[in-house]
């Protein structure tokens, strides 16, 4: 049935190895919460690049289809990392790209030596170079990039903020596009809504930035 609500596909996170409940329906139900079309993507985990990125580009061309007028992509973790390959893969049609998307804690880089579960379950642990660069959105960022909305906290250890969502932040300045970047001083890898830490404050942040999209 077509839509024309502004739809936003959900990423849970789970190391590329399995999808974290947490971070998905609840999240959706949030968003369905504050107005907007949200759904699950189940996408497949233990697969190799680019069987991921060819799933939720596929996912977005569906919403697309179905009359979506704006698609966005909201991933935590590994889920992160997949929301913004979505946005930045160099090699994508125009209604496989999503409109902005929302990073929690995401893991960005796989030429950082940090979160080796992510990288041994998407591109191997002994991906050379190029294949390592090529998947790190940090490196990938243009002018043409979408809007991101990005939280992390200061004490996350898988997923060490200094390594991933400050250097896609540096990128995403240096190429002048559009995004936040919230980091709260406590809070595990892993928060999703982070219901009752002082890290629950990306909701409302984040709602106020969605709403600044429409």
């Amino acid at each position: 049935m077509p839509h024309s609500l502004p739809t936003i596909l959900v990423l849970p996170g789970g190391g590329y190895s399995h999808l974290a409940p947490h971070e998905g329906e609840p999240v959706a139900a949030w968003l369905r919460s504050i107005g907007w079309n949200a759904r699950v993507v189940e996408y497949p985990v233990a697969t190799k690049h680019p069987g991921p990125l060819l799933a939720i580009q596929s996912e977005i061309a569906k919403e697309r289809a179905a009359g979506a007028t704006t698609v966005g992509v909201f991933g935590f973790s590994a889920g992160g990392h997949l929301a913004g390959h979505a946005a930045v893969a160099p090699i994508a049609k125009p209604d496989e790209r999503p409109d902005f998307v929302v990073l929690g804690y995401p893991v960005v880089s796989m030429t950082s030596p940090t979160h080796v579960g992510s990288r041994e379950n998407l591109i191997g642990l002994d991906a050379n170079a190029l294949l390592r660069e090529d998947t790190s959105l940090e490196l990938l960022v243009t002018p043409a990039t979408p809007p991101m909305f990005i939280w992390h906290t200061a004490a996350d250890e898988p997923v060490p903020v200094a390594e991933h969502s400050y250097p896609l932040a540096a990128a995403l300045a240096a190429a002048g596009v559009r995004h936040e970047l919230h980091v709260f001083p406590d809070g595990e890898h892993g928060l999703g809504l982070a219901e009752g830490s002082s890290a629950e404050a990306w909701q409302p942040l984040c709602e106020m930035w969605l709403n600044s999209l429409r």
